[in-house]
């Protein structure tokens, strides 16, 4: 998901704010820069920032449950395109409007492709073949793709911290993929469904990469309607006649209430809240929420009993974590600059 960007010269403060959000929720909120004298009180920046981070971490067991009664991948993801392009469009009339050139509005067709359809896509169907548990620890690991891309696009040096987080995030992800491969049932997971899932963190991590002065300009409103409008027109004409054929009649109301949640509360109420908590906290203090997530997803997802936490899993968090915390601890182009 989902929050998070690059400046050209300071790709260590763009992971820490790529690390703000989730990569499964096709995120693109613009950075807004600390301002306590303007901001919300830090205590309801924090519930915010923890309320995002929990609900984003539900999605994930709560979306593989309605994807295994009655709805699919294909099915999930084009309700949560359609319904964000909806619910942002509705939310663009009470705040206020920002004008956006003709160019800009083309430019937001090729974000959406890497940012939501790639991303979305990939994510959601990974999820409905692996275990939430396996999508959700592959999730926390875009920062670490991030860093790759600000090292070949934004010329970022790789120091040994970086060098060292994304070796422990690569083993880690490894060990996880080489798990499914000898798993025997979805429970355990998928080697397609992760691999599906870290395609999603690569397409939003080279989205961020080349679209982040478009996205910066505009507020996450403006951004999100343009974005989700594009990813609407780009992908309902593949999936229509497919959502189209669904036995509508036969889903039960817990699969429809699952996948509302994702669409409203996980792709549209989410972002609101991480404004509040992006508007006071420090980039370093909304990133650490980012771990949140995963350990959210892996307790829902055992006690609901579709997930299993065996120790391969284990060390895979340990190693995806600490390669996570070492790429966005680590110093940028302008502070090895500021010491010279």
């Amino acid at each position: 998901m989902d929050n998070m960007h690059i400046s050209d010269d300071n790709a260590s403060s763009f992971c820490e704010e790529v690390n703000q959000i989730a990569p499964n929720a096709a995120q693109q909120t613009p950075t807004t820069p600390p301002n306590k004298a303007q901001g919300t009180p830090p205590l309801q920046a924090h519930a915010a920032m923890f309320l995002a981070c929990m609900f984003w971490g539900l999605m994930a067991p709560l979306g593989k449950d309605a994807m295994t009664h009655g709805l699919d991948g294909i099915s999930m993801v084009t309700f949560r395109v359609v319904g964000g392009a909806l619910l942002f469009w509705l939310a663009s009339f009470f705040v206020r409007k920002e004008h956006v050139p003709r160019k800009d509005v083309f430019r937001f067709a090729g974000a959406a492709v890497f940012g939501l359809v790639c991303n979305q896509c990939c994510f959601t169907i990974g999820l409905s073949l692996t275990s939430p548990i396996n999508a959700s620890i592959v999730t926390t690991s875009m920062p670490i793709f991030a860093m790759v891309f600000s090292a070949i696009i934004l010329k970022e040096p790789i120091t040994g911290k970086k060098a060292t987080g994304v070796l422990m995030g690569c083993s880690g992800a490894l060990i996880l993929i080489l798990t499914s491969a000898a798993a025997t049932n979805k429970v355990q997971g998928d080697i397609r469904g992760d691999l599906l899932c870290l395609c999603a963190q690569f397409s939003y991590a080279f989205y961020l990469s080349l679209f982040n002065p478009l996205v910066r300009r505009y507020s996450v409103i403006t951004v999100s309607k343009w974005m989700f409008f594009w990813a609407t027109l780009i992908l309902l004409p593949f999936t229509g006649v497919h959502v189209a054929a669904l036995p509508w009649a036969q889903i039960g109301a817990i699969t429809w209430l699952e996948t509302a949640y994702v669409v409203v509360i996980c792709t549209f109420v989410c972002y609101c809240l991480i404004m509040v908590g992006q508007k006071t906290l420090r980039p370093t203090v909304v990133s650490s929420y980012n771990y949140v997530q995963p350990i959210v997803s892996v307790t829902v997802s055992v006690l609901m009993g579709i997930g299993v936490l065996k120790w391969a899993q284990g060390l895979a968090i340990i190693l995806v974590f600490g390669g996570v915390w070492l790429v966005t601890k680590s110093k940028s182009k302008r502070d090895l600059e500021k010491r010279k």
